[in-house]
């Protein structure tokens, strides 16, 4: 669950104002495959981005070896695709409709100690997923805070048990972009350089169906229709305990202030703090999301 506190400012000075909304629990993010998100935040295949590898039940029957993955390949993935641990979607041409893009193949680490471990076994998984790391969506451009604010979250893939007996020995690492909460939000031709260019984050960046702590929140790209939008990012002490009062505080303060950067003088805006999911927590995560109200 991913709690989260607004405010209301009606005057010029923060002793004035009055907290209008108190802390709620809200959905947590839907990729949990993503390192570090999601969800998402962080990423994660599955964030929201940001938390660790995928699961489905189903896998390829074919046990002949699929062709190797190749760095920028691009496929046309939905988003139950994107968050299963085996994919045997063929690549399509990056000039068309696409929702993923490899940027990373490696070999599979199979072998502990002199022993073969299994394909599908928990640690062969955890090394794919310390593989595919958040750092990949480098790739994509822009700062850490627009990675951050992006809805771009890193997925990987392994083959399955049948294709591994065959020879298949690569893992594969994409860049999806998600949607929603069902859904992958189409990529451009270039994933290089994608979050330098102009507004970007008017397509790819998150934001909400309504404030992050009211009922019926749901995160979404900022491609959709939308009452919120995550602006900024608050860095969080590495020792905290989790939604810890005074980190809380200072969060709502931060975010306070950024509000009020972007209200051109207004005396009445709006704010919300967001700390990340308590998976996102425990995978490392140490930043919230400041909110502030921009309906589209």
């Amino acid at each position: 669950m991913r709690p989260a506190v607004s405010r209301l400012l009606t005057a010029p000075s923060a002793l004035l104002a009055a907290a209008l909304l108190a802390a709620v629990l809200l959905a947590a993010v839907l990729l949990t495959g993503c390192a570090g998100g999601s969800g998402s935040s962080g990423s994660s295949s599955g964030s929201s981005p940001t938390s660790s590898g995928g699961s489905s039940s189903a896998s390829p029957s074919a046990a002949a070896t699929p062709a190797a993955p190749a760095v920028g390949e691009c496929r046309s993935l939905t988003l139950v695709r994107a968050t299963a641990p085996v994919d045997a979607t063929s690549p399509v041409a990056c000039r068309g409709p696409h929702t993923a893009v490899t940027v990373k193949v490696g070999m599979l680490p199979l072998l502990e100690s002199g022993h073969l471990l299994a394909v599908d076994s928990v640690t062969v998984r955890d090394r794919v997923a310390r593989s595919c790391p958040d750092s990949l969506l480098e790739r994509a451009g822009g700062d850490e805070s627009a990675r951050r604010l992006s809805r771009l979250r890193v997925v990987w893939f392994t083959p399955s048990v049948e294709q591994a007996d065959a020879g298949a020995d690569r893992y594969r690492c994409d860049v999806v972009a998600v949607r929603d909460e069902d859904r992958l939000l189409p990529l451009p031709a270039r994933l290089a350089g994608l979050l330098d260019r102009p507004r970007a984050l008017d397509r790819f960046g998150t934001c909400g169906t309504t404030a992050p702590d009211a009922r019926g929140f749901r995160r979404v790209a900022c491609a959709d229709p939308h009452r919120w939008r995550a602006v900024d990012t608050v860095d969080l002490p590495a020792d905290a305990r989790y939604l810890d009062a005074a980190v809380t505080d200072r969060g709502d303060s931060a975010c306070e202030d950024v509000a009020a950067s972007r209200a051109d003088g207004a005396l009445r805006y709006s704010w919300s703090f967001e700390w990340p999911t308590r998976p996102q927590w425990r995978d490392g995560q140490r930043y919230g999301w400041c909110w502030v109200p921009d309906a589209s």
